[in-house]
This record gives C-alpha cells, sequence and structure tokens, in this order.
C-alpha cells in the first residue's frame, strides 16, 4: 500500500510540472486583406442626358382603290418588303382602257375638224382683206375655228381623266417599305362607292425616334449655348445616340431633326425628333428606345469609376479608397451619369490618384489596413 500510495504521488508531481510548462496562448492579427483597387479612369466626355423615346415610321400610307373594278391581281406577299414602283395590287382595267381609246379617238376626230376649220378661217380672212367676202361670214368661220379650239382642249383634258383612272387600275408602292396584310382578296369588287384601303405601306429606313426633353434641360442646353441661337442646319448637325432596352449601350447613330417651337403647359416639355438611318430595319415603329442628348457643345474631362464601387448610407453616396499608409478611407462622392460599360461618372469628391476600392466582399473596412492590388479601368466603347 505505501509503495501505491508514493507512485501516486509522482505521477501527479510530473503532470503539475508538464501543466507548468504549457506556453501561453496569444492572439495573431490575421494579415491584411488583398484588396483590388484602381485610379478614376480619366476621360474626355460630351456631357449628356439620357432620355426614352420611341420609334415611329418616316411614312405611313394607306394603299387604297381610287377607281371602282375587281381585284384581279395581288403583286406581293404580306408582310413583304417592296421597292418604289413595284406593283402591289391590279384592278381590271378593261373599262378604263375603252375609256382611254374612246377619249383618243374623239380628240383625233375634234382636231380633224380643227384642221379644216382652221383653213376656211384662213380663207375667209383673206378673202376679207380682199373685200371679196362679207364680214358676218368672217366671223362664222372664226367662231367655228374658235369652238373647235376648245373642243381640243377640252377632248384633252378627258383623255388626261382617263389615262389618270387606266393609271389608278395599277396600285404600285410610292417608296421602299414594308406592306402589311393584304385587306381584300381577288375577285372583290372595291372603289365601289369610296377609297377602298387595300393595305398599307411603312417606310422604315430612315425611322423617326421621339423624346420629350424638359424646360430645365431646355434651359441648361441654352445656358451651355451661352446665348447662341444654332440655325435648323446646326441643330440638323447635332448627333443622337440610342440602344434599344436589351442592347448595351447606344449602337445606334443619328442626328437631331427637329425641335418643337414650343413648350406643352401640361408637361412643361418640348417635343424633339431624331433621324436615323435603319438599312437592315432592326429598329421597328412603337420600340421603346433609351436616346442619349448631348447637353452641351464640347468635351469635358471626367472622372469614372464602377458603379458597383459606389455605396451609399443615410448621409449619401461613398466610395472607399486606399490611402498612402494603405488604411481605407471613406470618401463622400457626388455621382453623374451612368455610362456604357457600367461606369459611373463621379462630379465630385474624389481626386484623379485616389486608389478607389474595387471588391466588395466587405474585407475593406475604413480604417482597416489592406494590401492594395492595383488594376486598370477599360474605356468603355462610345
Amino acid at each position: 500500500m505505501a509503495g501505491r500510495a508514493a507512485a501516486s504521488l509522482i505521477f501527479a508531481f510530473l503532470l503539475a510540472s508538464l501543466a507548468g510548462c504549457k506556453p501561453e496562448n496569444k492572439f495573431i492579427a490575421p494579415p491584411p486583406p488583398d484588396i483590388t483597387v484602381a485610379v478614376p479612369l480619366k476621360q474626355s466626355l460630351v456631357p449628356f442626358t439620357q432620355q426614352t423615346g420611341n420609334t415611329q415610321a418616316f411614312n405611313t400610307v394607306d394603299l387604297v382603290a381610287r377607281v371602282e373594278g375587281f381585284l384581279v391581281k395581288i403583286g406581293y406577299e404580306d408582310g413583304a418588303f417592296v421597292k418604289k414602283g413595284d406593283l402591289l395590287f391590279q384592278i381590271d382595267p378593261t373599262t378604263y382602257i375603252a375609256q382611254v381609246k374612246q377619249a383618243e379617238a374623239q380628240l383625233a376626230a375634234t382636231q380633224a375638224q380643227l384642221v379644216q376649220a382652221q383653213a376656211e378661217f384662213q380663207r375667209q380672212e383673206t378673202l376679207l382683206r380682199q373685200n371679196v367676202t362679207a364680214q358676218n361670214t368672217y366671223d362664222i368661220a372664226k367662231a367655228k375655228r374658235d369652238a373647235l379650239l376648245a373642243d381640243v382642249e377640252n377632248n384633252k383634258a378627258q383623255l388626261a381623266v382617263n389615262q389618270a383612272n387606266l393609271g389608278y387600275t395599277n396600285v404600285q408602292a410610292p417608296y421602299d417599305g414594308v406592306v402589311t396584310r393584304h385587306l381584300v382578296s381577288v375577285g372583290e369588287l372595291v372603289g365601289a362607292t369610296s377609297a377602298t384601303k387595300l393595305a398599307t405601306i411603312v417606310q422604315l429606313d430612315p425611322i423617326y425616334v421621339y423624346f420629350n426633353l424638359s424646360e430645365q434641360e431646355v434651359l441648361d442646353i441654352r445656358a451651355n449655348l451661352k446665348g447662341k441661337r444654332l440655325s435648323l442646319q446646326e441643330l440638323s448637325e447635332i448627333p443622337l445616340d440610342i440602344g434599344l432596352m436589351t442592347e448595351e449601350g447606344y449602337p445606334h447613330k443619328g442626328n437631331l431633326d427637329y425641335v418643337s417651337p414650343e413648350v406643352d403647359p401640361t408637361t412643361g416639355t418640348i417635343q424633339v425628333r431624331g433621324l436615323f438611318k435603319n438599312p437592315d430595319r432592326a429598329l421597328l415603329p412603337g420600340f421603346f428606345v433609351r436616346v442619349r442628348v448631348p447637353v452641351a457643345f464640347g468635351t469635358e474631362n471626367i472622372l469614372a469609376v464602377p458603379n458597383r464601387a459606389v455605396s451609399e448610407d443615410q448621409s449619401g453616396r461613398y466610395v472607399l479608397t486606399v490611402n498612402k499608409d494603405d488604411v481605407v478611407e471613406q470618401k463622400r462622392v457626388k455621382i453623374g451619369q451612368l455610362l456604357v460599360g457600367d461606369l459611373r461618372i463621379i462630379t465630385s469628391g474624389l481626386m484623379a490618384d485616389d486608389r478607389v476600392v474595387l471588391t466588395t466582399s466587405g474585407r475593406a473596412v475604413p480604417g482597416g489596413k489592406v494590401v492594395p492590388k492595383l488594376t486598370t479601368l477599360q474605356a468603355p466603347p462610345n
């Protein structure tokens, strides 16, 4: 028993000695996180405002039957693109061909009578000078000649009307465009009581874009012009850019075409129209588009950062930057327009050499030290 007690005491002593030799636990701070940073993008840019507009056809014309008759031909496929002068509809021309021939015959007969009457008038005029014929005989010859001259003009007018009616039997495309579905079928009587609508042709190239500018925006543009009044020619040279709601940026280029001369008192806006080439007919009437409108005539140097780098709290918008000691700082900023490539213009609060934090993982905390990894921002396409 005494031996066991001694062994237990020795074992306990050893355990106590080992516990006393254990190293003390100390907190070791993690290394500063790697943070991606970039200096703001410096770019020369024309200040602009973005508006929402809608497209409208350059021309839209209803094709109608202007003469009465049975439709004998439809010369296009519904929805097809046609060229100016293409035959789209044909009305039976038989009656109108006969009317033209009748008018031509009547004109020829009247002209023949006029030749005879002119000869008789000249003969009577000669005899009157020689005192061989009476005055009343001369007057009769002259009146007959003049009446036939009037009949010739009347016959020519009737021939022109009949030729026009014959021409109306062929309904042709007035310009290049797309024709809607036909509203009548071959064999139907058209133009019986009034002009019958056959279809509609829409001109898509070029195409209009309509949008509105607020009164304040118009005043700002005038202020940037410093009182200069632009001529119609100068207005038509102002570039406009548009993009569809599904497109990035403003891939479609055009020009200002019209500015309303008055402010709408109900909305406080001015209607503006742009003209855009549309050779591939990618733009259709009725599309909603984003319109980029210059508000000054000259470039300005701007700073821009990725939009994701801009945060907001109750005090307003801010970005995080890294100072020369690699410590994160918070800077209050004012923002401008959103550019192509998700870049946001910073109008104030940022310096050109500031290193802006691009990551949003929460590892960059104001006052915290970081290891900045510098990258370069790419300029967006125009």
